[in-house]
């Protein structure tokens, strides 16, 4: 088995384009969305538009959830919203927050319990950190694959379980800096504009992964946040970095 996982696409259509070109060269067919596919200030209608012409195992995020009920729309949920039709909504209703691809392989947005939990990181008051062994079982909730797919953190990241299972986070394919108060106020950034996803394949020794960065042209992306009055989104489609005053 052999898998492209993409997720945190966020209404970034160029950035998807690019890793779907990339995902071809590599002679990759089957993949794997694992949600927040549309929400920001970018091109909603028209991702969800590509996204639903895909033969691919797709998923819900937290923000898939919030698009769709009002009283937890963000600013970036609520643009998302008022861009899509009636079909394209229906279409967000039918998906699910996971899946499974086998007895193995478990796809999931945050962690098994929750759209809305990182699974690989831990929000301190003061800094975000690696997840401790026993925080990745914990947030395990008892699922058992040898492999599982989360996203959410935009961080591409891969770690074990306890188990030996193989926990992979591809990253986000089109904002790779952002600042949240769950939790705890705290910053998320990869230091580069490219669009981020992985493969991950099954092999005699088990799962492996690979972990992908692929450039593209962000600026019309970039002017478009500005134009749309989110200027943090502007620079982090630019730089991969929150703007300093967000940080």
């Amino acid at each position: 088995m052999r898998i492209a996982l993409v997720s945190d696409i966020h209404g970034n259509l160029p950035a998807l384009q690019a890793v779907v070109a990339d995902i071809a060269r590599r002679g990759v067919t089957q993949v794997a969305n694992l949600g927040d596919s549309l929400s920001g200030p970018l091109l909603p209608l028209e991702t969800a538009r590509f996204l639903m012409a895909r033969d691919w195992v797709q998923l819900a995020g937290n923000h898939e959830r919030q698009i769709l009920h009002p009283h937890q729309r963000t600013a970036s949920d609520a643009y998302a919203y008022g861009q899509l039709g009636a079909g394209e909504l229906a279409w967000l209703a039918t998906l699910k927050p996971q899946a499974r691809l086998s007895a193995e392989v478990l796809l999931c947005h945050g962690t098994p319990r929750s759209d809305h939990e990182y699974f690989l990181e831990t929000v301190e008051s003061t800094h975000v950190r690696l997840a401790s062994p026993a925080e990745i079982d914990e947030r395990m909730a008892g699922a058992q694959a040898a492999f599982i797919a989360c996203g959410h953190s935009h961080v591409q990241r891969a770690m074990r379980a306890a188990s030996g299972c193989l926990i992979v986070n591809p990253g986000s394919v089109g904002l790779q800096a952002y600042d949240d108060d769950h939790v705890h106020f705290h910053v998320m950034q990869n230091g580069s504009p490219d669009a981020r996803y992985a493969i991950v394949e099954q092999g005699e020794n088990g799962w492996t992964a690979a972990l992908i960065a692929v450039p593209y042209d962000w600026r019309p992306m970039a002017a478009l946040a500005e134009r749309n009055g989110r200027p943090e989104w502007a620079h982090a489609i630019a730089t991969g970095y929150a703007m300093p005053s967000h940080q």
